[in-house]
Formats: C-alpha cells, sequence, structure tokens
C-alpha cells in the first residue's frame, strides 16, 4: 500500500492533478487509501525523499514548492553534468548503442501524442538517463539520475503543456550529432535544450478547485 500511495500521488504530480503547496494530511491519506497511519507516514516520508513533497513540522506533508532558486540550481547544476556526459558517451557509443537509441527516440515520438504527461515525462527523461548510461561512468550516472528526477518534478509542476515536440526533435538532433562525431555542437544543442526547458517553467499557477481525492484520481 505504501507502494500505491507514492505511485498516485506521484502520478497525480505528473498529470498536473496535484500542484505546489497542496496539503497531503495523513489523516486524509488514511481515508482516502484505508491504511494505518503508519503507512501513510512510511509513504510521505518517502516521497520527501525523492523530493516529491515537502514535510514541514507544523502544516504536514504538502507536494514541494521549489523556489526560482531552486530552480536555476538544479538545471544548473543538471546543464554542467550532461556537458561532460554527452562528449563521454559519445565516445563510447557503439554502432548497436546508437540503434538503440533511435529506437528508443521512435518510442518517444509515439507518445506524442497519444500518451499523457506521466508516461512522455518518464520517456523523455530515459533519453537523458540512457546518455549517462552510455557515459560509463557510475557516479556521474548516480548524480544524473537525482538530478534528472528533480528536474522533472518542476517541469511536471510549473511548465505548460504543449512542449513536447520540440523536446523530441532536440533529442533527434542531439543523437545525429553525437553519431556523427560533432560532439562539441551535440553539447550546444543538449544545453540549449535544457536552457529552453528551463525558461518555459512559470512559478505562478491558480489552484484548481478539486477535492484532494479529485487531484489523486481517486473521485
Amino acid at each position: 500500500m505504501e507502494r500505491r500511495i507514492c505511485e498516485a500521488v506521484y502520478e497525480s504530480v505528473m498529470s498536473q492533478r496535484l500542484t505546489p503547496g497542496t496539503k497531503l494530511p495523513e489523516a486524509a491519506i488514511c481515508e482516502l487509501f484505508g491504511v494505518p497511519r503508519s503507512v501513510a507516514r512510511k509513504a510521505l516520508q518517502r516521497l520527501a525523499h525523492e523530493h516529491v513533497v515537502d514535510l514541514h513540522h507544523n502544516r504536514g506533508a504538502v507536494v514541494a514548492e521549489p523556489t526560482p532558486e531552486d530552480t536555476r540550481q538544479i538545471f544548473q547544476a543538471r546543464r554542467a553534468l550532461e556537458a561532460a556526459l554527452v562528449p563521454l558517451a559519445a565516445a563510447r557509443a557503439t554502432k548497436t548503442d546508437y540503434a538503440s537509441l533511435r529506437k528508443q527516440l521512435r518510442e518517444e515520438h509515439a507518445l506524442l501524442h497519444r500518451a499523457g504527461q506521466p508516461a512522455w515525462a518518464r520517456q523523455a527523461s530515459a533519453f537523458h538517463l540512457r546518455l549517462g548510461e552510455l557515459s560509463g561512468n557510475a557516479i556521474l550516472q548516480g548524480y544524473l539520475a537525482e538530478l534528472v528526477s528533480r528536474c522533472s518534478l518542476i517541469v511536471a509542476l510549473y511548465e505548460p503543456p504543449g512542449n513536447a515536440a520540440c523536446e523530441h526533435g532536440e533529442h533527434v538532433q542531439i543523437v545525429d550529432l553525437m553519431e556523427s562525431g560533432a560532439v562539441a555542437e551535440a553539447v550546444k544543442i543538449n544545453d540549449n535544450h535544457l536552457v529552453d526547458l528551463e525558461r518555459r517553467i512559470s512559478l505562478e499557477r491558480p489552484q484548481p478547485a478539486q477535492t484532494l481525492a479529485q487531484m489523486l484520481g481517486l473521485a
């Protein structure tokens, strides 16, 4: 049940149903999912560890509210890390690896118009994580996984919909450039890709008039 709660909250955040600052009272979680407080508390602690919710001593759990400075630092760190990872990945990637990347991009394209935000976000993130794997550096790959996760959350919370096609096209460009040996240009396109993603984020959003059950897709 702990996993079910975490998945429901995560999916609702990624679908933009749960908005920043929404309260997630333990009592309400217990009632909605039919679990004891100990299970609800563990689920909220796990979500806090993954930066999906913030735990406050007086307010309890609320959906995370990344600040402009949080956003700037997270994207800055990710751009610096991927600028190092792309050349490492290009140096190690084989024809088989590129074929696998292109298969992944075809799957990404297929999700553009027929999948919801959570499925698209996972697939788009998977592209960058795959580049991290190809780098062969497990330490950098671990840092990337955390940064991609936190960026995905910020994008889900604050980015207006309708930019998936642009992001997919940039992924294709990056792979084309890497495979052709234009690694410096691939790094530049990837950096611009992340800069554009950050620029599209708007930290202002009206709160929808919905119950917690509706936002969690349980009503």
